[in-house]
């Protein structure tokens, strides 16, 4: 038989989420999600667990690896525990909400498990609070995705916050529109992506000049949009580019205050995007606060819906948001009138009740960690 303290050990990348710290969290959910719904955004509740072959569709694919899967006893099919929420929310818009009108705007909020972690988030398991807008392949689209990210953020109390923008699928069109072989495209992207400029040195001809620049390019905003304006691009590409300066354009009108960089040769964690990504930071927190962008709902039909949205990750969203303000407690001896306790509630305090008489309450309130006393109607310092 395991001893007390040997039940507290866990596998790796999983943890218990304690006293304070959960009451915190549950908070930060609530309000995103009430910020999510007072922009029109309507809450939506997946299943922690469905058929594999479910899970795996359109956004869900690129998760496949990371994938627990279990056999169902009842149906004794192959079920997934989801690894990310956005695949369900791209199931239910096209199967229960198929005929709702669009776009269609949909919010969730839940824990994922995923197989391993990664060096920048170790953690298997975490919440997850996000947003799709579904139907609509605007560029309006993206400001209105990208500002409600930075906006909800913002109110729960997160400093120093920026935007990363990438485009996962210029590279690929560059390399398509110059005709170039399947290993050398796959070498310039995958050198772009790791900023190996080593290799995009031994990289001769048009596609050497450009790869240089688009990692140069990588930083501020308008030095890369400065650097991407002056390339001889094929015309899918720029069409791409001049999308991307008309939402930074967007962005900036309407939020000054939002720091935007791009680095246009990324593509690690954006392999279903089909348009343009980003991912949200605030300075000096381990890991992105959340990533989000273009991709089309179900990919696997020829013209799938286009859809923009964002996952933010309460693990990072929390060492953001740092210390905290604790509710105080007050101890309530037994045989006080629950319409005091009430009031107590009322005014924002916690209460803690004895469960026996007690001749020494203060001393009783220190045992319990409570900062407070309900005594003769009034609330006393302990």
């Amino acid at each position: 038989m395991l001893k007390p303290n040997e039940t507290a050990l866990l596998p790796e990348g999983l943890h218990d989420t304690l006293v304070g710290d959960a009451i915190q969290e549950n908070k930060v959910i609530d309000n995103l999600l009430s910020t999510f719904i007072a922009n029109g955004y309507d809450l939506i509740s997946p299943p922690l667990v469905e058929f594999e072959e479910s899970l795996l569709l359109g956004p869900g694919k690129a998760q496949s690896r990371n994938m627990f899967r279990l056999m169902d006893p009842a149906s004794q099919r192959m079920m997934g525990v989801r690894t990310d929420m956005t695949g369900q929310v791209a199931r239910i818009a096209q199967s229960r909400l198929g005929k709702s009108p669009r776009p269609l705007r949909l919010s969730y909020a839940g824990d994922v498990l995923r197989v391993k972690g990664t060096q920048l988030r170790p953690e298997r398991q975490f919440k997850q609070a996000g947003v799709e807008l579904i139907g609509s392949e605007t560029t309006q689209a993206y400001v209105e995705i990208i500002l409600l990210a930075h906006s909800t953020l913002k109110k729960v109390g997160v400093k120093k916050l920026s935007v990363d923008l990438t485009l996962p699928l210029l590279v690929p069109t560059i390399c398509q529109g110059l005709g170039l072989s399947d290993s050398l495209s796959n070498s310039v992207r995958h050198a772009l992506n790791t900023k190996d400029i080593g290799e995009l040195n031994n990289i001769d001809g048009a596609i050497g000049d450009i790869s240089r620049a688009i990692l140069t390019g990588a930083g501020p905003a308008d030095k890369c949009l400065s650097i991407l304006s002056g390339l001889d691009l094929p015309k899918a590409a720029q069409t791409m580019c001049d999308e991307l300066t008309d939402l930074v354009s967007r962005l900036k009108e309407m939020s000054a205050d939002l720091l935007i960089t791009i680095d246009p040769g990324e593509y690690t964690g954006f392999e279903y995007q089909t348009g343009i990504s980003f991912c949200l930071f605030a300075g000096g927190v381990r890991g992105e606060l959340g990533r989000g962008g273009r991709y089309l709902v179900n990919a696997e039909l020829s013209g799938g819906e286009p859809a923009t949205g964002f996952s933010l990750y309460l693990d990072s969203l929390m060492r953001a948001l740092g210390d905290y303000d604790q509710q105080e407690r007050v101890f309530v001896g037994l045989g006080t009138e629950r319409s005091e306790i009430e009031k107590l509630h009322d005014q924002g305090y916690r209460t803690v009740q004895g469960l026996t008489h007690v001749s020494d309450i203060k001393s009783e309130a220190k045992r319990m960690e409570c900062e407070n006393i309900w005594s003769d109607g009034q609330i006393k310092k302990v």
